[in-house]
């Protein structure tokens, strides 16, 4: 199938169909014209990478588990070093969504600070505006 029949099976775009396979993760053959030629089974593997992208997954990372991966879910065969992949890549996300609740928190704090400062000392209301009788 070409480019566009695979986009349309998939719901994925054809620039993100070209993107995965300078990624290595798509490996089209190429016709003699010169155009992109997917095998049936591509259908199955974007939708393990949507999947794996979706779990927060980089494409390097995909790129390494894809061996690895059976089925649309997808689900794994026993692969030594997906475990260890999928354990560091959570861990920092980990990291990541503690920095983002830190980065929430500073900012409820700043916006209450601004708030009630804004509330006894200016005439200003929420949003900046001047309020009435000031």
């Amino acid at each position: 199938m070409h480019i566009g029949e695979l986009s349309r099976r998939t719901g994925v775009n054809t620039h993100q169909l070209r993107y995965y396979e300078a990624q290595g993760l798509l490996e089209p053959a190429r016709g003699t014209n010169g155009y992109r030629e997917y095998a049936s089974d591509a259908v199955v593997k974007v939708r393990q990478i949507r999947n794996l992208l979706g779990a927060g997954l980089s494409t390097q990372d995909i790129a390494s588990l894809l061996p690895c991966v059976l089925g649309e879910a997808p689900d794994f065969v026993d692969c030594p070093e997906m475990l260890t992949l999928m354990r560091t890549r959570r861990q920092r996300l980990d990291a990541q969504i503690e920095t983002l609740a830190h980065s929430r928190e500073a900012l409820r704090d700043y916006m209450d600070r601004t708030k009630n400062q804004a509330t006894s000392d200016r005439p200003w209301d929420e949003v900046g505006a001047l309020q009435p009788g000031s």
